[in-house]
């Protein structure tokens, strides 16, 4: 049954409000709408079941499971990285003590290779091959032409299978930009160093670096003149869908009504962040990366604001999908506000020296408060009787290990999240050397039922 309420007299500017019942039920896929406005719900008491979220999923799961994946640059120092024992109670060494509040939430995975970021006879150029075959499990062809060749990204892989039934099938959003043509490292095209998302061998998904136009992305109708209209007027994006909104608060209960008044605060404080961004000093960026516009003037606020953004996304089920690219491989970013004023890069390359070594444990660190950032905002969103990080796979890492000797074995990989009960967590786990990292996406594809393999992938990974 469709109720229709009567148009306001705004008329042009609102759109009417369509909530679907069935069975006396809100439905999950109910949207408030406005001036090309559109905004899904969170889950709510009314909507049911959240099996009934979970569209063509096992009836069992409690919701859908979502995936993202993160990425750092240049390696990491990898003796304070990784945990001396494994198993459960491990210690975890200073690199990852901004995650302690998550260690039950979290495994750290040891051993993992990304063989295809290796030469291979094509020399130089490990930066570029080690976020090209990251999520592809591929080989980059070495160009710095129009002819880049790579492989089908897991992301791509589960946004094929999930992407329908959601209005975004992916998103692939990152913090600093990079070029999609020319060379840049040794003879490979920019694009294989700043994209790690690839619908196809030949199709790289561009990252989205402007928050402003994520949150379009993820809010908006798409329509260029409506999204103009609103900038006009300078109003809330919540302002659009106030009559929408008043109508649905009628039907909900007193708990529904709080957690719709939470999500839309959340939105809000996501908007007013945003204008305060655009009143900052510009971002400083390195010399050869133009200064991009519309972001936080603070490379953290940028992070998080993204962070925060991903979690939107995926609490309302605009996607169940996601890349996370912190900075490109082999990116000269200075850290100044933790007291680097070296390039990432030019560290990375420290010939063991102790001071170098320690700039580059203070980035690593800097890096690891952003992903515990990330699973905070995921453990705070309630879903049911649990969080949205338990129902999510966060998989963090880099194709490069010791950033010095550009090795791609032994990879510095964090998986968080529970995958909707699928995952045992709070362990170190210490794979056979050798062993692809690619088998870890294949692991993290079968528990949203897609069964295939991922590049040079030889199997799954034993996760629960």
């Amino acid at each position: 049954m469709v109720i229709a309420p009567k148009l306001p007299a705004l008329g042009a500017l609102l759109l009417s409000a369509r909530f679907l019942y069935k069975m006396n039920q809100l439905s999950r896929r109910t949207l408030l709408r406005g001036l090309g406005t559109v905004i899904a719900l969170p889950w709510l008491e009314a909507m049911g079941n959240l099996s009934a979220w979970a569209a063509g999923a096992d009836v069992k799961k409690t919701a859908p499971t979502r995936m993202a994946f993160v990425y750092v640059p240049n390696g990491k120092d990898m003796a304070n990285w990784t945990p001396k024992t494994e198993g459960e109670n491990f210690e975890l060494p200073e690199i990852l003590q901004p995650l302690a509040p998550f260690q039950r939430d979290m495994n750290v995975l040891t051993g993992l290779t990304a063989d295809k970021a290796r030469p291979h006879g094509d020399g130089g150029g490990d930066h570029a091959r080690a976020m090209a075959s990251f999520l592809t499990g591929c080989q980059a062809r070495k160009t710095d032409g129009t002819d880049i060749r790579a492989g089908t990204s897991v992301d791509q892989l589960a946004a094929a299978r999930v992407g329908e039934l959601t209005h975004l099938p992916s998103l692939e959003i990152g913090c600093e930009p990079g070029n999609m043509a020319g060379g840049c490292d040794s003879g490979y095209s920019c694009v294989y160093s700043s994209t790690m998302a690839w619908r196809s061998a030949t199709q790289p998904l561009p990252k989205e670096v402007n928050p402003k136009l994520v949150f379009e992305r993820i809010f908006s109708g798409g329509d260029d003149a409506s999204r103009k209209q609103r900038n006009a007027s300078r109003k809330s994006v919540l302002d659009f869908i106030r009559e929408d909104s008043k109508s649905l608060a009628k039907q909900l209960g007193k708990s529904d009504q709080q957690k719709l008044d939470e999500y839309f605060s959340s939105i809000r404080d996501i908007e007013q962040r945003l204008q305060r961004s655009q009143s900052l000093a510009p971002l400083v960026a390195p010399a050869d990366f133009p200064c991009p516009t519309g972001i936080p003037g603070k490379y953290e606020e940028h992070i998080r604001l993204m962070s925060d953004l991903m979690v939107l996304a995926f609490r309302t089920d605009a996607t169940r999908v996601g890349t996370l690219v912190f900075a490109n491989e082999g990116s000269n970013k200075a850290y100044a506000d933790i007291g680097v004023h070296e390039g990432h890069h030019e560290l990375s390359h420290h010939g063991r020296d102790a001071k170098k070594l320690a700039k580059i444990r203070e980035i690593n660190k800097f890096h690891t408060r952003q992903f515990a950032y990330l699973l905070e905002k995921l453990k705070a969103v309630k879903e049911g009787d649990g969080t949205l990080l338990d129902n999510c796979m966060i998989a963090y890492g880099s194709g490069n290990s010791d950033g010095d000797r550009h090795n791609h074995d032994d990879l510095p990989i964090i998986l968080a999240g529970h995958g909707g009960g699928t995952i045992k967590t709070g362990r170190h786990i210490r794979y056979a050397n050798e062993t692809p990292v690619s088998n870890l996406w294949v692991s993290m594809l079968e528990r949203i039922d897609v069964r295939t393999p991922v590049g040079d992938s030889t199997g799954g990974l034993k996760l629960g």
